[in-house]
């Protein structure tokens, strides 16, 4: 068999990014480097689960809890399997295969593409500015683009800057079809449109506790909308996607908020002076929002970041790519760890240079 077999819309698609990591230090990921979860932590140990019962088919314990965070209603709610699961429905629920157009900056999450493809939808990009903002014109699109699905994550990934509300705004209020505003990162720069989802008939909010909540490994994620549209995306999500052990420890972490808080001050410390160092060390850093920052290397990229992995650290390689042609994104870390990756990056540089 070839991929012949496979339907047509996926046949290009490859395996995603799944490096060898052994015992290195992961600032690749941009996984909470505070570690796991304490109030999900304290969940799950000695926990006792009847494994032969299934969980509530739409994680309702969760979507309360979400309600309660939000001053919304338990309905504006979609709970699934991360952040992909949502961007999947969403995609599955108004992607009309070979018919719709999906709208993305560029550039922006490589996942995007693939979802698109899943759901046979046609791919379009709309390049950012220089300072990696968005020409809403573009995003809107023209013709029957205006009524396609548009998907942007802010702070955007992997630029790290945020995209301004005014401009988010202009194309929530001009397009006429569903917009999509991934807010993976949205912790880290203290922003949300979750209270404007009734202000807009057309905007979903997509958000995840695999960052700023340290869960990565339990895989939870939740669209927020106003109630037709969230009604729409419930009926074509799968029922029972999400675990209850990890529906259970999501709603324990949303009751604790301290250890958020803290790991967003610490990124808030720690950013600036992570970029400064890089920037002593000749990188060129972009203005970032996020627990990420997107760097220009001062020497070949695959160099640099071969070299970190022969010292035991990932970083994240874009150097390859259009418009961050020679970049890398290390996730900003503890004191600690951004010393180890400075560290180590001065010395490859000056490893480079003899």
């Amino acid at each position: 068999m070839d991929r012949s077999m496979m339907r047509k819309s996926v046949r290009g698609l490859t395996t995603y990014y799944n490096p060898d990591v052994g015992n290195a230090i992961r600032m690749d990921t941009n996984v909470n480097v505070l570690g796991s979860n304490p109030a999900a932590e304290a969940y799950i140990e000695g926990l006792r689960i009847n494994t032969n019962t299934y969980p509530n088919t739409y994680s309702d314990g969760l979507r309360d809890a979400l309600a309660d965070l939000y001053g919304l209603k338990r309905d504006n709610f979609v709970v699934g399997n991360g952040s992909d699961e949502m961007i999947n429905t969403a995609f599955t629920t108004f992607v009309e295969p070979g018919v719709t157009s999906v709208i993305q900056p560029y550039p922006s999450y490589s996942l995007y593409s693939y979802f698109t493809q899943l759901s046979s939808g046609i791919m379009k990009e709309a390049e950012l500015d220089e300072d990696f903002q968005l020409d809403p014109d573009a995003m809107i699109g023209k013709g029957e683009d205006r009524k396609g699905v548009l998907i942007m994550p802010s702070p955007n990934n992997p630029t790290g800057n945020c995209f301004r509300t005014k401009d988010i705004e202009e194309i929530l209020s001009k397009h006429e079809g569903i917009v999509i505003l991934d807010e993976a990162y949205s912790e880290y720069a203290r922003k949300t449109m979750i209270d404007k989802v009734d202000e807009f008939d057309n905007l979903i909010v997509c958000k995840t506790f695999s960052k700023a909540y340290a869960m990565a490994a339990f895989r939870v994620g939740y669209m927020a909308s106003n109630l037709k549209v969230a009604d729409m995306l419930n009926s074509v999500k799968v029922p029972y996607s999400l675990n209850g052990i990890s529906e259970g420890a999501a709603i324990a972490a949303l009751k604790d908020r301290s250890f958020v808080e803290r790991s967003v001050s610490m990124v808030e410390e720690q950013r600036p002076k992570l970029a400064k160092k890089m920037e002593t060390l000749g990188f060129e850093c972009y203005p970032s929002d996020a627990n990420f920052i997107l760097a220009r290397a001062p020497i070949d990229h695959a160099k640099l970041v071969e070299g970190m992995k022969k010292r035991g650290i990932l970083i994240r390689d874009f150097g390859t790519k259009r418009r961050t042609e020679n970049c890398v994104r290390p996730t900003v870390g503890t004191e600690e760890l951004n010393k180890l990756m400075t560290d180590a990056m001065e010395d490859i540089i000056a490893e480079e240079s003899r």
